[in-house]
């Protein structure tokens, strides 16, 4: 698709329908991420004004204003002061960016989160086990090896406990995977620096994270995502026994 002025301008409108009075700023913004993931607009496309995507979607122009703010804050679009508004990247481009948009406008439940990211790490630590290489295996025995040392400092010992899953994630191989633990780890970072409680939690933690380790060593998948349901069901215990007061091990 060329860039704007001129056909590109009815093709992006033509492809926009108005939307209900009073709708909120997030699902205009849902409203472009959709069309501009469809592939029909190529990259580098300038957008249509404010005023016309306005007119287009029935909705005031502050509402475009804040969707396209938005959008460019998570890298979808580029705003050019003078010369106007570019969609930055392919639609597969731009997929981490809009999973983690969707995510975060979200309606959001700790519970559901939790199991979510259960679920997530429990196969990153499978894909991790057939994928890691020396030097994946390296800095996961050095964070270990930190939080292991590190069991009397709680908060030096939840920067080690990251830094393994951080590790483990890169050795997954899978960038969208990574993507969602991220933005899930991000959604729960209110409670990061209450991460353990006390010594004995610290030190239950790092025989979990070992076990974890021991798995993808071996290269067994099998011992490598149980080793990790056992840690997250542990640390979801914990949050939640605690009434959303503290954050698993991350």
């Amino acid at each position: 698709m060329p860039a704007y002025p001129g056909e590109p301008v009815d093709d992006i409108t033509a492809a926009l329908s108005a939307l209900p009075s009073g709708t909120p700023v997030s699902e205009v913004a849902r409203r472009l991420l959709d069309l501009f993931t469809s592939g029909s607009v190529a990259a580098g496309t300038r957008l249509p004004p404010e005023r016309q995507l306005s007119a287009t979607l029935g909705v005031g122009r502050s509402a475009v204003r804040e969707a396209l703010a938005a959008l460019e804050i998570l890298g979808i679009v580029d705003v050019r002061p003078g010369s106007g508004t570019y969609l930055r990247g392919l639609a597969s481009e731009l997929l981490p960016q809009t999973l983690r948009w969707g995510l975060l406008i979200g309606e959001r439940n700790t519970a559901q989160l939790l199991e979510l990211r259960e679920g997530l790490e429990i196969y990153v630590a499978r894909l991790a086990a057939a994928r890691a290489d020396a030097g994946v295996l390296s800095r996961l025995d050095k964070s270990v090896k930190r939080m292991r040392e590190t069991v009397g400092d709680l908060p030096a010992f939840a920067k080690a406990d990251l830094d393994f899953h951080h590790a483990l994630a890169e050795a997954a191989g899978n960038e969208t995977l990574t993507d969602h633990v991220h933005v899930i780890r991000s959604l729960l970072q209110v409670y990061a620096d209450r991460a353990v409680h006390d010594r004995a939690e610290a030190e239950r933690a790092v025989a979990e994270h070992e076990a974890v380790l021991a798995g993808v060593r071996a290269g067994d998948g099998d011992a490598a995502a149980s080793a990790m349901a056992v840690h997250m069901a542990t640390a979801t215990a914990r949050l939640l026994s605690d009434g959303g007061e503290a954050l698993p091990a991350s």
